[in-house]
């Protein structure tokens, strides 16, 4: 199916009017909102979007239109309904791969496929759009019209390394007996499909042509209709993958999805249609959270832009879709050219080399690390970020599950670059720090922020280093950095009275002769402090990378102050740093005078090099 996030669409009023409203969610929950934040819902009564308010945790209508009054007072924005009534509405399993880490059913991700696709109008909204545009949309080689990146067929032959190709055979348009408004209507589901399917069949169409696998079975229906996308929930005009069954003579028919035209050629896009083929065809799950859900009570982005199967399919309005990610071309059979990265060494992973896959396995067979060039080039145009993407991959888990718990994680997580979870607590969908670039020495290893552990916590092995600049080819290392295990201290006995009030303070430097990047680093302090509350303490790396220790937080002076690496830590983020040098400590008393000064009687540095 395909999740919307967040985007502003035009919704019609029983009398005709329009009204705007922001949606979020999919064909079996969504939640809509006015522009400035008042949840709606369709009021069935009177045919129009109202107000909301919530009842006994289920959203209620106000019966006051959105479209022409103020929201009503005591109503506050941005109301949720109660996670059950969300989960019941939810009860599909779609983002997580129960066979293999794919969906259950009938696969087509190899081989040569037709699928049969119907154009159909309504008497209230005729088509502007002819089927020779529709099929060139699906089927030409070449195909830029509107700005598109290529056509469906030229998507999955290119994503399939050439194993797969899809093409479409387009009839119609037909004209469907109700108006589109009773499509529409969630009461009315079931009445589109068989209907057009019949309309088809009575034209004269052969099902037996479209049964690649001599199954008496219809490998792809899909229904295109008239008018903009219909994002009403529950509705069997939210564009979707499902089962219709169906017979007709020796054939029946199975998987369908349903997506739209558009108002006009103008509005002809692949990206939901590649999405929701990926589902019908490749039995691809969605890698986005559809909320609350099987015990999960909060809302990720899941893989947010970074694969056609989560919220990529809208790049670039939905012209430029991303990329299928590394992880499920592999389960699709599409990566016949597999590198192993725990063998380590140097390597090069080129943009657009679909059919290979760099791995990194595990002792759990079902999780394990995949690394892939995702800059921004070709159907990667339009990412929030451009460099090395690494994927932590587990076949049993779902993206509903943002926890990071050995019970309860994604099925694939982007492993982004900042450390900064955004995708995990949704607080956006992508941004331009998720990928690795430029990093000259350790950039992910099992004590880095991320780090590279398992579910479980244990370390993985796997530490990549020496990561170039995004581009055609990016060149990066695995294994082993620098020295492996060398262990070098330094120590010194300043005695430095430390002057009240003061942000300079006093600084002390200890040089290490080391080669190599930092894998572990300890530091200790000895201060003699009356109020050791008022010190800002920071390490300076011989990069001029800085860490604050502490600054102004209370502190138990009586003994050593002890800092390490082990994450969560702040001097974790030091870890892949270049060892050699000065590393220069920095202590400040930043409040008003005291009667006594404080000293940085002693301090030492132990480092161990290497992964």
């Amino acid at each position: 199916m395909s999740a919307i996030f967040g985007e502003t669409l035009s919704f019609a009023q029983a009398d005709g009017d329009e009204v705007r409203l922001v949606v979020f969610g999919d064909e079996h929950y969504a939640r809509y909102e006015t522009v400035d934040g008042y949840t709606a819902v369709y009021d069935t009564s009177a045919g129009v979007y109202c107000y909301a308010n919530v009842e006994d945790g289920r959203f209620r209508s106000t019966g006051v239109r959105v479209d022409s009054y103020d929201a009503p007072d005591g109503v506050p924005r941005h109301l949720r309904e109660r996670g059950t009534v969300m989960a019941a509405a939810r009860d599909v399993a779609m983002t997580q791969g129960p066979a293999g880490g794919l969906l259950e059913g009938r696969r087509l991700s190899v081989g040569t496929v037709r699928g049969l696709t119907i154009l159909v109008d309504f008497p209230d909204q005729p088509t502007t759009v002819t089927k020779a545009q529709v099929d060139a949309l699906l089927n030409a080689p070449g195909y830029r019209e509107n700005g598109n990146a290529c056509s469906v067929n030229e998507y999955f032959a290119t994503m399939s390394n050439g194993l797969l190709q899809y093409t479409n055979d387009v009839v119609g348009p037909f004209r469907m007996s109700r108006d589109i408004t009773v499509y529409a209507d969630p009461r009315n589901h079931d009445l589109l499909v068989p209907e057009a399917l019949q309309a088809a069949v009575d034209s004269g169409i052969d099902l037996s042509r479209y049964d690649s696998l001599g199954q008496s079975v219809v490998d792809a229906v899909i229904i295109m209709y008239a008018g903009k996308t219909q994002y009403i929930r529950d509705s069997i005009l939210w564009p979707h993958n499902s089962v219709h069954e169906q017979v007709f003579g020796n054939m029946r028919t199975h998987f369908y999805m349903v997506t739209s035209m558009g108002e006009g050629p103008e509005q002809l896009t692949i990206g939901t249609f590649c999405h929701e083929s990926g589902h019908m065809l490749c039995r691809f799950p969605d890698l986005y959270d559809y909320g609350r859900r099987d015990g999960d009570d909060f809302t990720s982005a899941g893989l947010g832009r970074y694969c056609l199967m989560s919220s990529g399919n809208h790049l670039n309005g939905g012209k430029t879709p991303a990329a299928i990610n590394a992880y499920l071309r592999e389960l699709a059979g599409w990566c016949p050219d597999k590198i192993d990265l725990n063998a380590g060494g140097a390597f090069e992973a080129r943009h657009a080399d679909y059919g290979k896959v760099f791995r990194y396995t595990t002792p759990q067979p079902e999780e394990y690390f995949l690394v892939e060039n995702r800059s921004k080039l070709g159907l990667d145009l339009h990412l929030p970020a451009s460099g090395l993407a690494v994927y932590h991959c587990d076949t049993r888990g779902s993206n509903e599950l943002q926890d990071g718990t050995p019970l309860r994680h994604f099925q694939i997580g982007l492993l982004q670059a900042d450390g900064h979870l955004d995708l995990e607590n949704n607080l956006n969908a992508g941004d331009s720090r998720d990928l690795y670039s430029g990093v000259d020495g350790t950039a992910l290893s099992h004590s880095t922020v991320p780090a590279s552990l398992m579910w479980n916590g244990a370390e993985s092995g796997l530490t990549l280093s020496a990561i170039g600049e995004p581009g055609a080819t990016i060149r990066f290392k695995a294994g082993p950095v620098g020295v492996n295990g060398a262990g070098v201290s330094g120590i010194s006995k300043p005695a430095l009275r430390i002057p009240d009030s003061d942000p300079h303070g006093v600084a002390d430097t200890i040089t290490v002769e080391a080669e190599g990047t930092v894998r572990t680093l300890k530091i200790l302090i000895d201060l003699d402090h009356t109020h050791p509350e008022d010190l800002r303490i920071v390490l300076h790396s011989p990069t001029g990378r800085r860490v604050v220790l502490s600054h102004r937080e209370e502190l138990d002076t009586s003994k050593l102050l002890e800092y390490k690496t082990e994450p969560p830590s702040v001097v974790t983020p030091l870890v892949g740093q270049p060892a050699g040098g000065g590393w220069t400590l920095r202590v400040s008393d930043l409040a008003p005078s005291h009667a006594t000064a404080g000293i940085l009687s002693a301090w030492r540095l132990d480092i161990v090099t290497g992964t």
